[in-house]
């Protein structure tokens, strides 16, 4: 079954008459004859009582429903076909560890919609080793991640910014009055560890060091989970600069935290981006993100 069979047998079903579907379909009539009675054998009947005016048979009534979907169906994918060539439509497909924020994205999303008429958002979650296997499999286009640690040889990476992480503890905590915290301060507090975090171990390992009981902290596997156990003063958290939270915690800063981390862009080197693709590693490449990052602080 050919697609021009389908259109010539809907034009006809819809007109009722072989000439005026012949120049609607701008096609000489023998020729449109030809291709409905090529559909028919295929179909093993008659689709049409030549009469005047024509009429559908039991079986064209019952095919016309079905081929006019198929038609539709091919028609929709040639367009979306078009679109996404010609740059019109495309999907964004992305991938972020459970350490980042999408606030972080929130800001340049709105100038990647403006770039095109139909965009779609995919985002997907994971670990560091599970961003790395979306970048690898193709499900993800492009990766953020504080560090994946792959040795994949074929991942583009382009550092965005780098920030330090903070104390944030309960609105109404006895700490959260306090303007100036040390890590003595700290030692009779319940800690909740990021265990979803790329830097987790290596914060971990920094309080200890400074003689804090990290062997005994909560581990949480989510942002939410976190928050939550927050807002409920279950234990108090070391969080990067940019992860968001709400007005019932205070965010203030630890005296001797040396901790930092860098959040990069990662690609495929070698695989042929798309359009929604490029377009979204452009901007974020060329963020100003130190202004952005002086804007949360604020």
């Amino acid at each position: 079954m050919e697609m021009h069979q389908v259109r010539y047998f809907l034009a006809v079903a819809r007109t009722l008459n072989f000439t005026k579907a012949a120049d609607e379909c701008n096609v000489a009539q023998p020729s449109l004859t030809r291709a409905i009675k090529q559909l028919e054998a295929e179909l093993g009947g008659d689709l049409f009582r030549r009469e005047r005016p024509v009429q559908l048979t039991e079986l064209g009534q019952r095919m016309q429903p079905l081929l006019q979907q198929c038609f539709d169906a091919a028609s929709g994918a040639r367009s979306l076909a078009a679109s996404l060539k010609s740059g019109d439509a495309g999907t964004l497909r992305i991938a972020l560890t459970h350490s980042i924020d999408l606030s972080l994205l929130i800001p340049y999303l709105d100038q990647i919609k403006r770039q095109f008429n139909r965009l779609e958002f995919r985002f997907l979650r994971g670990d560091a080793r599970q961003v790395g296997e979306y970048l690898k499999s193709g499900e993800a286009e492009l990766g953020i991640a504080a560090e994946l640690g792959s040795d994949w040889d074929r991942l583009d990476v382009w550092p965005l910014f780098t920030e330090g992480f903070e104390l944030v503890v309960n609105g109404q905590h006895a700490l959260a009055k306090r303007g100036h915290i040390e890590f003595e301060d700290l030692r009779s507090e319940q800690l909740l560890s990021r265990f979803y975090c790329e830097h987790a171990d290596r914060i971990n390992e920094s309080l200890r060091e400074r003689g804090l009981d990290v062997d005994h902290r909560h581990e949480i596997s989510s942002e939410r989970d976190l928050i939550d156990l927050l807002e409920a003063d279950i234990g108090v958290a070391v969080m990067p600069h940019t992860a968001r939270t709400p007005k019932t915690l205070k965010r203030t800063s630890l005296d001797g935290l040396d901790a930092r981390r860098t959040v990069h862009l990662y690609g495929v080197a070698g695989r042929e981006r798309t359009a929604v693709g490029a377009a979204v590693m452009r901007i974020l490449r060329g963020a100003d993100w130190q202004r952005f990052l002086a804007k949360e602080a604020r």
